[in-house]
């Protein structure tokens, strides 16, 4: 397709000016007012969206607190009836609500009336089986068009979403799920990836039967679409209702901040949490990610005719959220299932640009590492189609390194695309959060791009780098805050009812009310305090624009754009008879090689054979997923420790990333310092080796 001839973003600025007379020099400025007039942006968004409320809104930002904001009090709205608004206009202009494909080639295309029939029939079905507004479902789904129906008539009833992706182990799964206590499951008989059939009725079974709270479940059948089990209900019967009650189905009306789904971010202790964001709040945001700064337009849109937003992502990332969020928009989601390197037997980094090549996706989204993995693969465009119909890509996951980034731009110009820029093929590199499922940091197709830095600050996002005295500074790597509330912030954390675990994830690192005022400046203790993200970011002034993820400034394991807490490693780990304490640290940098060692203590008597390294690596597999696998083990003679007992695995990843050791640690504050000896040569000796 051509290249939308006006940018999303250029037709709100034309939006701003024409109906509320506002005019901005240029982006900075125009984002300085999105995060001062908090009100009056975010107003202009659900204006600009057209928002449909049958109920008035008695304010935009009612109450500006962190944690505790308060967003449109009085509206109504529901994600599910947002999506299904399109059905008529987009059939009508000949456009798919979904186009997939798995590593097989089998393609489906899930016309809009069908995805509007589909939905309506399952959402009866659990209603009818019980569902009532609040009630949790949970899914254990790949990526395939299943999950999206599945996700809207979860939320057009009014019930709380929540999914986890197959190649995640049982343990993990329960992990999750448990603390939600779902009433209603959505599984999957078996999956598809690296090339071979894996079967998941033995998780599956194993599920439903430690989950006390299940009073029904649902099977797909991926593999098998007649599979049957026992006491369950075939996606087939679920979805197949077809009638005047389905004709006449319509998604409820819903407070603003009525729970859509709950997602999950692990820290460093206990469990992951889960986080509860409302409808009003994703709706909002999701919108203006996928469309002012992703510039992904309405498919059957002039300006946009015949969009294709792909988007690579398995459903266990929030990226999953924000792929099927181009519904919202009307437009056609590209979706792929599978592994998109191939098998470990023949590796195949062109499988998804063949995807996109025949299905004419025109924007094209992957984590970084998935570029860096096609460059190290040499892949040529002769290899993958024709990709002249893609006009953007989208970088997220991890810090997308200068080197790949021109690679990739090299890669499109050889393909015979440039997007219409004299710097090449635009990339909307952006950097979030399962957190609050969005971007503080995006893109904009109208600003220049320096490889290996991300264009701008997302517009209402008050984002920047302070120092350790709580300052912020530009050119310099500091934590990365948001000074404001942004309406997909988590409503709460799902059984924190004191709300001290949301507090302590994201609010307590900084004095309540310092640097909170819209703008700049202290507000009163009683405004909260700025959200910690826990990465390093750099800000650059207006001589070095851009922003520069540095990686996680905490001890939170990030592959690839999946986080998992270090804890839910240490308990696989350590179940082990043979280990008696572990550390791992995740040594993610820019420009580097992402690199997660372990470090192991065993108990007296053994030694790190290879064969206790492959159970090591299977306890992790196993449990949580083959993405956490650590890249190296280590007999360590002890993990250093506080003197209160906890791990210190902030210091030693810092220590390895090439910090002095008296920077990061406080050896009066530990209980083994000597045991620092250890990690300083094995620093010295990595540092060594380049």
């Amino acid at each position: 397709m051509q290249a939308p001839h006006i940018p999303q973003i250029r037709l709100y600025q034309d939006w701003l000016r024409a109906e509320r007379g506002l005019h901005f020099d240029d982006y900075d400025a125009l984002w300085r007012w999105s995060t001062i007039d908090l009100d009056v942006f975010w107003q202009s968004i659900w204006e600009f969206f057209d928002i449909q409320s049958p109920t008035p809104h008695l304010g935009v930002l009612a109450k500006n607190a962190m944690p505790g904001a308060v967003w449109f009090p009085g509206a109504q709205l529901n994600y599910a009836r947002q999506v299904l608004r399109h059905v008529d206009g987009a059939h009508a202009a000949g456009m798919p609500a979904i186009v997939a494909s798995n590593e097989r080639g089998a393609q489906r295309e899930l016309s809009w009336p069908e995805l509007r029939r589909q939905v309506a029939s399952l959402a009866l079905h659990l209603q009818a089986a019980g569902v009532q507004p609040g009630d949790r479902v949970a899914a254990y789904l790949p990526n395939i068009p299943e999950a999206a129906v599945a996700l809207l008539a979860t939320a057009a009833i009014g019930g709380v979403w929540s999914i986890c992706a197959p190649d995640m182990g049982t343990q993990a799964v329960l992990d999750r799920f448990r603390q939600i206590e779902p009433t209603v499951l959505i599984g999957v008989d078996g999956v598809i990836h690296g090339g071979r059939e894996h079967d998941r009725l033995p998780v599956l079974a194993e599920l439903r039967a430690q989950l006390p709270s299940l009073r029904h479940c649902v099977v797909v059948g991926n593999l098998d679409a007649s599979v049957s089990v026992a006491e369950c209900t075939s996606w087939t019967s679920a979805s197949g209702q077809n009638d005047a009650e389905v004709e006449g189905f319509e998604p409820m009306w819903l407070p603003f901040d009525h729970p859509l789904w709950i997602v999950y971010s692990s820290g460093t202790t206990g469990l992951p949490k889960p986080i509860v964001h409302g409808h009003g709040g994703m709706l909002l945001v999701l919108m203006e990610l996928g469309a002012l700064h992703n510039d992904i337009g309405c498919s059957y849109a002039p300006n946009s005719w015949g969009e294709r937003y792909h988007w690579y992502s398995s459903t266990g990332w929030v990226m999953w959220n924000a792929q099927m969020a181009g519904l919202l928009l009307g437009t056609t989601c590209a979706i792929f299932d599978g592994n998109p390197g191939g098998s470990k037997d023949a590796p195949d980094w062109t499988q998804l640009w063949r995807f996109a090549s025949d299905t004419g996706v025109s924007f094209f989204g992957a984590g970084a590492a998935f570029y860096a993995n096609c460059m190290k693969a040499g892949i040529s465009p002769a290899q993958c189609g024709d990709l002249t119909r893609i006009r953007a890509l989208g970088s997220t996951g991890s810090p997308l390194s200068a080197e790949v980034q021109q690679w990739g731009t090299r890669f499109m110009a050889a393909a015979g695309v440039d997007g219409n820029r004299e710097d090449g093929i635009w990339w909307a590199n952006i950097s979030g959060g399962t957190d609050f499922a969005g971007a503080f940091i995006g893109g904009n197709c109208e600003l220049p791009q320096t490889p290996g830095r991300m264009q701008c600050r997302m517009l209402g996002a008050a984002v920047e780098a302070w120092d350790s005295n709580g300052q912020p500074v530009l050119d310099a790597v500091g934590e990365l805050v948001c000074t404001q509330p942004i309406p997909s912030m988590p409503l709460y954390l799902w059984g924190d009812t004191s709300g001290e675990r949301y507090l302590s994830s994201y609010f307590d690192s900084f004095p309540a009310g310092h640097g909170r005022l819209p703008g700049g400046g202290d507000g009163p203790p009683e405004m909260g305090a700025v959200w910690r993200h826990g990465d390093w970011i750099e800000i650059g002034s207006a001589e070095h624009p851009g922003c520069v993820i540095y990686g996680r400034s905490d001890a939170t394991i990030n592959r690839h754009g999946l986080r998992m807490g270090t804890s839910e490693i240490y308990s696989a780990v350590e179940a082990l008879p043979e280990v008696l304490d572990s550390l791992v640290v995740d040594l993610e940098y820019l420009g580097r090689e992402s690199y997660m060692p372990l470090f192991v203590v065993l108990r007296s008597g053994h030694t790190l054979t290879d064969a206790l390294r492959a159970r090591i690596n299977n306890a992790v597999r196993t449990a949580l997923s083959p993405r956490f696998v650590p890249d190296d083990i280590f007999a360590v003679p002890e993990v250093p420790r506080t003197l209160s007992g906890k791990k210190q695995e902030l210091p030693i990843k810092k220590m390895l990333l090439g910090q002095p050791l008296d920077k990061v640690v406080n050896k009066d504050a530990m209980a083994n310092p000597a045991c620092l000896d250890w990690y300083v040569a094995f620093a010295a000796e990595r540092a060594a080796q380049g």
